[in-house]
């Protein structure tokens, strides 16, 4: 080690640590021969196995993710189906539009703390945002701390820009994330509202207290928030990649076998815009295939 440090010009420290760095990428192994000594793993064995651990990781991460989606999913979808044993009325399903926005409105009326939500879909219509103004005013004017979470995709979209806009002005606070839990709407860390199913919405809503319930929605939205982007931030690529937020979230998505179409439903974006923005990662790679592009994305490390 001290050759290699006086060859190097770099501190023992230094060496001890690279060596130690190659030996957990397996890029270094001990020698057969020469007992004590290291060899290096031939290059092309070597980008193989980094190949193949970056594409584990990306799968079990995938897969954690699908997990964390079900389980909400499954939790929500088993609260609607449950029924008060001990009396209380914890949970209650919300059929129909009307149903929803008079049980939102009673708990806007008595919110004291704090509201978080995460929106449904990329963009509301001019109509509902312009609804949505006097509750929101009216939270915000008495002093409640607001968070609300929308899809990255809302800055492409003026109403919804506008209204987000609007909330930051009034003392709300607004981020946007390129993937989102679902939509939801929690009061006071003690009652929410949330979808019983994303993808059909005619299965309307739950309205529960469970103290379970509540913590675990407010967990997904935590963990989504931290890494959001506030609103009046500039998404600025990563300048060791030049890839946007939402490149970064496509590539996972799409190196992790989703479908153009499920991909820009999740994202909250048209399927032409997955399409371009593919096309453009795909020149950047320079890969002809989706499978040679999630290849190149691992080794350069974006994804």
């Amino acid at each position: 080690m001290s050759e290699l440090a006086a060859m190097l010009a770099l501190p023992e420290t230094a060496i001890g640590a690279a060596l130690d760095a190659l030996l957990d990428a397996g890029l270094l192994r001990e020698s057969r021969e020469h007992v004590g000594q290291l060899r290096a793993v031939d290059p092309e064995v070597g980008l193989e196995l980094l190949l193949r651990r970056q594409e584990a990781d990306l799968a079990r991460e995938q897969q954690e993710l699908a997990m964390r989606r079900e389980a909400a999913a499954r939790a929500v979808a088993e609260l609607a189906a449950l029924r008060p044993k001990d009396g209380k009325d914890t949970t209650r399903q919300l059929v129909g539009v009307d149903a929803i926005q008079a049980q939102i409105e009673i708990l806007a009326k008595n919110v004291a703390t704090e509201i978080h939500t995460v929106t449904a879909g990329a963009a509301l219509s001019a109509e509902m945002l312009e609804a949505a103004r006097p509750m929101d005013e009216d939270v915000l004017v008495r002093g409640v701390a607001v968070h609300v979470l929308y899809q990255s995709s809302v800055r492409n979209d003026p109403a919804t820009h506008a209204h987000a806009r609007w909330l930051t002005d009034l003392g709300g606070q607004v981020r946007t994330a390129p993937l989102l839990p679902p939509p939801m709407l929690v009061y006071d860390r003690s009652a929410a509202i949330v979808l019983i199913d994303p993808a059909e919405r005619g299965r309307g809503a739950l309205c529960t207290r469970e103290p379970g319930m509540v913590g675990y929605l407010l967990a997904l939205f935590q963990k989504t928030w931290d890494s959001a982007v506030p609103l009046g931030a500039d998404v600025s690529e990563d300048p060791s990649t030049g890839l946007s937020p939402s490149e970064r979230e496509l590539l996972k998505l799409l190196a992790g076998g989703m479908t153009d179409e499920r991909a820009a439903a999740r994202l909250g974006v048209s399927h032409s815009t997955v399409r371009r923005q593919m096309g453009a990662l795909m020149e950047r790679l320079g890969a002809t295939s989706r499978f040679e592009a999630g290849l190149r994305a691992a080794q350069r490390g974006w994804i």
